[in-house]
């Protein structure tokens, strides 16, 4: 029964487990398939672009840290001066964000090698940098650092203001 019905066709079907490949050598190429560029597509090739991907893909975590700066600088404008909780926990991130991944540095980039390693390195590491500058600064703006002589010494006086300035009138 099964010969029967593997002898009758259907004018639409292709039969793929036939020994005979001449029904299937017969079909039109398809749009866009170009015989020689098939051909000069090998194995060499084939790795150039996997080692490409590679190198773009270290790239984009190379420059990761880099990229973070303009939203944290919003952050920190979001945050505000103030001494409270929430300015203080997402300072407290900035600085911990970094640190953390100064020190997986290694492990982050465990598969890297060759030329670009270095270089990649390098940035990844100036991207971190640069966030922890921004956690500093903005520790120095909140009033958080010892930036004063006073703040660490008991016998100097405080530095007073000369001028107060609210509500854009200067107050003496």
């Amino acid at each position: 029964m099964s010969q029967v019905k593997s002898s009758k066709k259907i004018k639409w079907a292709l039969d793929y487990n036939q020994k005979n490949k001449t029904q299937t050598a017969d079909l039109p190429s398809p749009p866009g398939y170009s015989q020689s560029a098939n051909a000069s597509y090998t194995e060499s090739s084939k790795d150039t672009d996997s080692n490409l991907l590679l190198i773009k893909k270290l790239w984009d975590v190379a420059l990761g840290p880099l990229k973070q700066v303009p939203m944290n600088l919003f952050i920190m404008y979001m945050a505000g001066n103030s001494i409270s909780i929430f300015p203080i926990m997402m300072v407290g991130m900035l600085i911990v964000r970094p640190v953390k991944a100064l020190f997986s540095t290694q492990s982050t980039f465990k598969m890297v090698e060759g030329t670009q390693a270095i270089g990649q390195k390098f940035v990844y590491i100036i991207g971190n940098i640069v966030n922890i500058l921004l956690a500093l600064y903005k520790c120095q703006s909140m009033g958080l650092l010892p930036t004063h002589s006073s703040d660490w010494l008991a016998f100097e006086e405080p530095i007073i203001r000369v001028e107060h300035i609210a509500g854009g009138l200067s107050m003496l």
